[in-house]
C-alpha cells in the first residue's frame, strides 16, 4: 500500500479547537480522508505527483470535490480524477457510508412513522447536518435493502467445517406493541481456515421451529461439509442441530456451560469453582479432563450439588473439541465470536432504541454485520488448507461422527 502522510496545520487546528471543538474534529476527519484518497491515487497511477516512473499508469486530472455526511456533520472531500489509463477508484465513501447510511434510514423511518421520541429530529440533525424527505429516506431503503439482502441470500460455495450459532434480542414495534425478535447469526469456518458470518435472520423467538428454519435455510444456501457446530444449550439449536446435522456433533460453549455451574454454585464457593473448571477445560487430554472432572465433584459434591450434577450431565458435550488437535481448541470450544459480535450490535443499536419494524432490524444490523465481514476477512486464518486436509485424513472425521451418534442416542433415551 503507498505510503500515508497526513499533514495537518497545527496553529489552524488548535484555534479550531479552542473556538469551535466541532468544526475541529470535522477539519482532522477531512484532511485525514483526504490524505487517504491522494495515497490510493499514488497507489493506483504508481507514482507520487511529477514523478515520472515506468511502471506509472495514468496521469492526475485534478480534483472534483464530493460531500460526505458523517456523525460530526458534513465534510467536502478532494476526489483525485485521473486521465490516460483507468479511473480513479476509492472504498473510502462506501466503506464509511454504509453503516452510516442505514443508521441514519432507520432514524428517519422512525420520524416517518410518528414512533420516535421527541429527541430524534435533533439527533438527525445532529447526526446528518440535514433533514431527509420521505421520498429521499425511501430511495435509501432500497438501495441499502439490496445490499443487505445480496449479503444474507449469497450462496454459500465451499465447505465449512466448524459452525458456530448463536442468537440475540431486538426490541420491535409490530402490529402497534414492542416486542423482543430474535436476530440469529451463524459464524463459520471454511476449509482455507478463514471465518466469515455466514447468514443472519429475525424471528419471533428461539424454537425448535425457527432454529430448524434457519439452519434448513443455510442448507438451502449451500453449506456443507460441517464437520462440527458450537453454540449454548438452547434445546431449540440442540433440536435443530439433531434434525438438520444428523453426523454433526455439537459442542457445548464452554464459557456458558462454566456460567451455568457457577450460577447453580454458592457465591462463596463461586470464584474458586470458576478457576477449577478453567484448569479442566484447559487440560491437554480427554483423560486428563475427565480425572480433574471427578476431583471437582468430589470437592463439591456436599456444598453445590446440584452444580455437580450440571457438570456431570453436560460434561461429554462440552468437550467435544478434544478430538481435534490443542491449536484448535481456543477456536472453536466457545461461541464467544459471536457474543462479540452481539456487543456490538447492541452497541450500535442503542440510539434506536426500538426498531419501527423488522425490515428497519435487518437494514440496519444486516449493514453492521457487512461491516464486521469485512473486518473479520483480514484477520489472521485458523489454519491453512493444507492443514485441514492432513487433519481430514486422520481418524478425526470418524471420531467426530461417533460422538454425533452418541450425542443422539443420549437425546432419544
Amino acid at each position: 500500500m503507498a505510503q500515508l502522510n497526513i499533514t495537518l496545520n497545527q496553529d489552524e487546528i488548535l484555534q479550531l479547537l479552542a473556538d469551535d471543538r466541532d468544526s475541529a474534529f470535522k477539519k482532522l476527519l477531512q484532511d485525514s480522508l483526504n490524505s487517504i484518497l491522494k495515497a490510493e491515487s499514488t497507489e493506483q497511477l504508481k507514482a507520487e505527483p511529477y514523478q515520472r516512473t515506468e511502471e506509472r499508469t495514468g496521469s492526475r486530472n485534478g480534483f472534483r470535490d464530493r460531500p460526505l455526511t458523517t456523525r460530526i456533520g458534513q465534510i467536502t472531500l478532494k476526489v483525485p480524477k485521473h486521465r490516460d489509463g483507468e479511473t480513479f477508484k476509492t472504498f473510502v465513501f462506501d466503506n464509511y457510508c454504509r453503516s452510516e447510511a442505514a443508521l441514519i434510514v432507520t432514524m428517519a423511518e422512525m420520524c416517518v412513522n410518528g414512533v420516535s421520541t421527541r429527541k430524534v429530529s435533533q439527533v438527525m440533525e445532529t447526526l446528518c447536518g440535514k433533514s431527509f424527505s420521505k421520498s429521499t429516506v425511501s430511495e435509501a431503503c432500497k438501495e441499502l435493502d439490496e445490499k443487505v439482502k445480496e449479503f444474507r441470500e449469497r450462496p454459500l460455495t465451499g465447505e465449512y467445517p466448524f459452525l458456530t450459532i448463536d442468537a440475540t434480542y431486538f426490541k420491535v414495534r409490530e402490529n402497534s406493541r414492542v416486542i423482543s425478535k430474535a436476530l440469529m447469526i451463524a459464524y463459520a469456518t471454511n476449509s482455507e481456515g478463514h471465518r466469515e458470518i455466514i447468514g443472519f435472520g429475525a424471528y419471533r423467538n428461539e424454537s425448535k421451529e425457527t432454529w430448524n428454519t434457519f439452519l434448513k435455510d443455510l442448507k438451502g444456501r449451500g453449506l456443507t461439509g460441517v464437520r462440527m457446530i458450537t453454540s449454548d444449550a438452547h434445546e431449540g439449536i440442540i433440536d435443530a442441530i439433531t434434525k438438520q446435522f444428523p453426523d454433526v456433533p455439537w459442542q457445548r460453549c464452554q464459557f456458558h456451560f462454566s456460567r451455568n455451574i457457577t450460577q447453580k454454585t454458592p457465591p462463596k464457593y463461586q470464584k474458586g469453582m470458576a478457576s477449577e473448571l478453567q484448569e479442566m477445560f484447559n487440560c491437554k487430554t480427554i483423560q486428563d479432563a475427565r480425572k480433574r472432572r471427578d476431583e471437582i465433584i468430589a470437592d463439591y459434591k456436599d456444598v453445590a450439588e446440584e452444580a455437580m450434577i450440571c457438570l456431570e450431565e453436560g460434561f461429554e458435550d462440552a468437550m467435544t473439541v478434544m478430538v481435534l488437535p490443542s491449536y484448535l481448541h481456543k477456536y472453536f470450544r466457545t461461541s464467544n465470536q459471536i457474543e462479540r459480535l452481539n456487543k456490538e450490535l447492541k452497541r450500535r443499536s442503542k440510539v434506536i432504541g426500538v426498531f419501527p419494524n423488522e425490515d428497519s432490524l435487518i437494514r440496519l444490523m444486516g449493514a453492521v454485520l457487512m461491516e464486521r465481514n469485512d473486518h473479520i476477512a483480514t484477520m489472521r486464518c485458523v489454519f491453512k488448507a493444507a492443514t485441514l486436509q492432513e487433519l481430514m485424513a486422520t481418524d478425526v472425521p470418524a471420531k467426530l461422527v461417533k460422538i454425533a451418534k452418541d450425542q443422539r442416542q443420549l437425546l432419544a433415551a
